[in-house]
């Protein structure tokens, strides 16, 4: 187990596979510890070195309450990066991940090989409704909006024919930290890079799952649209197209970062 920072700033991270090879930077979903990319390790680390860690406020990465943006978060991997001495590496982000991506080809694109933004988009839901839902969490806990997360981050299909996985990824959001999820919530809200998509000039792959409802496929093609050079997958899958299209969505992902 291992950390960078102390006290309210504390992340949480794993660095495993080729020491000497090109390192790729994990982010995860709103509400989803470093774990969630299992399925992409047995591959990736056998070819890069992996940089895997909890967003500032989920798993095991503290965070004070309030209001998160996407910029401070987006620091927090450049923080970690600067602590593990790396000089250069890609990103890897799904949802509120693929926003930390954006964020960083914008304003930190010196530090970035490639970057990879997955079910996410540009804008994501609206203002309403993220107040609802940090109004919701705040007062209720992560078990009051758990079910209808995870409907939303799997397809039916998906959820009939693996329940241990699904299970073990509500379990994973009810043990979110309230008030870390709610800010995070903040970030996402507050957070449009509709307009500025033209100034990411770094290699971009962008993946979309066809049955995702939270970031529908169509938001995957606009940043492909505006990001000059995007190359776009879509994937049969709902949210955490990682996960539910594992074997795909590695191979995508290790010939985008091997080209």
């Amino acid at each position: 187990m291992a950390f960078i920072g102390k006290d309210s700033d504390k992340i949480h991270y794993e660095l495993s596979g080729v020491i000497d090879a090109p390192v790729v930077v994990f982010s995860n979903s709103l509400g989803a510890n470093l774990s969630m990319w299992d399925p992409q390790l047995p591959e990736m680390e056998t070819r890069f070195r992996v940089l895997r860690y909890d967003t500032r406020g989920h798993g095991q990465s503290s965070g004070a309450p309030g209001a998160y943006s996407i910029e401070q978060l987006a620091r927090d991997v450049l923080a970690l990066l600067d602590a593990l001495q790396i000089e250069r590496a890609n990103f890897c982000g799904l949802s509120m991940g693929g926003m930390i991506g954006m964020w960083l080809g914008l304003n930190a694109s010196s530090r970035f090989e490639k970057i990879v933004l997955c079910n996410t988009g540009a804008k994501i839901g609206s203002d309403k409704g993220w107040n609802s839902r940090i109004e919701v969490v705040r007062r209720d806990g992560l078990k009051a909006v758990a079910a209808a997360v995870i409907e939303r981050w799997f397809t039916p299909e998906f959820r009939a024919r693996e329940p241990q996985v699904w299970e073990s990824a509500l379990r994973m959001i009810e043990a979110s930290p309230p008030e870390g999820y709610a800010a995070c919530c903040a970030a996402v809200r507050d957070y449009d890079a509709r307009e500025k998509l033209s100034g990411i000039y770094l290699p971009t792959l962008v993946i979309a799952g066809g049955k995702d409802s939270a970031t529908p496929a169509a938001d995957g093609r606009f940043i492909a649209e505006h990001v000059s050079g995007a190359r776009y997958v879509e994937l049969d899958a709902a949210h955490l197209s990682n996960i539910e299209a594992a074997g795909r969505f590695t191979v995508e992902l290790i010939q985008f970062l091997s080209a």
